[in-house]
């Protein structure tokens, strides 16, 4: 017994240093500043990854592809991970969570002529909210689309939910403040056709998503989080942030 399992942790070990430096990473585009393919080294949230693995010494190849394609070629283990995406009971079947990559603290946009709150949720009953396809909504508003107080309009990206609401196709979307702020910035309208609530609803966390299935789930999540470790203690995590949010 003690040779079989000096021979199954050698396999292991070999297999985690081929899988080490060959890592497939899959994220999706219209996600400014945090992933597109547009944006210098594909946005914030690929240079945070890229960065941590860095401080591993692993390397990896990332692929773009349409968000829904790319989430469930991940839940397959057919790529060691995606990102980036807030936990959901849902999700937490399927994937690990690593260490928050970035925390969300999302606003709710509109035209000037009409705000909202999210203290005052009742004054979006009957309103058309936009929010992309695949992306996970604040509780607050799921459930007011579960019991029909919404409608859910979903684009295949933020940046159209801009040019929605000048048109008044939608009454609202909601965002971070730097992504908001971005896709209102691509609209190429005056800011001040636009309102960004002062509240805020409870902040989610972006993660790298690995899939349980993954025969190196763990060993990879641990390796991961200890290359984002380091990239904070460093300061260079806060150098990548700075230069996205001037």
């Amino acid at each position: 017994m003690g040779q079989r399992h000096l021979l199954l942790s050698l396999l292991l070990a070999c297999a985690l240093g081929v899988q080490a430096g060959e890592l497939r990473l899959v994220t999706g585009d219209d996600y400014a500043p945090f992933t597109d393919r547009k944006l210098p080294g594909g946005g914030l949230l690929t240079q945070v990854v890229m960065a941590a693995l860095a401080e591993q010494q692993q390397t990896a190849r990332l692929d773009w592809r349409p968000w829904m394609r790319g989430y469930k070629m991940a839940q397959a283990a057919e790529y060691d991970g995606t990102f980036p995406y807030i936990r959901t009971p849902e999700r937490e079947a399927d994937f690990l969570y690593s260490e928050p990559l970035y925390r969300v603290q999302q606003h709710i946009f509109s035209r000037s002529d009409e705000t909202y709150e999210p203290e005052q949720l009742s004054a979006l009953r009957g309103k058309r909210f936009c929010y992309p396809l695949g992306w996970q909504p604040p509780k607050a508003l799921q459930e007011m689309v579960e019991r029909g107080e919404l409608t859910r309009h979903e684009p295949s990206g933020l940046d159209e939910c801009a040019r929605l609401l000048l048109l008044r196709r939608d009454d609202f979307f909601v965002a971070d403040a730097r992504l908001g702020e971005t896709s209102l910035q691509l609209s190429g309208a005056a800011r001040d056709q636009f309102h960004r609530s002062e509240g805020i609803f409870p902040s989610n966390a972006l993660h790298l998503l690995i899939p349980r299935r993954h025969p190196q789930a763990h060993a990879l999540l641990n390796e991961f989080n200890r290359g984002l470790a380091s990239l904070h203690s460093s300061g260079r995590y806060q150098k990548l942030l700075d230069q996205f949010v001037q």
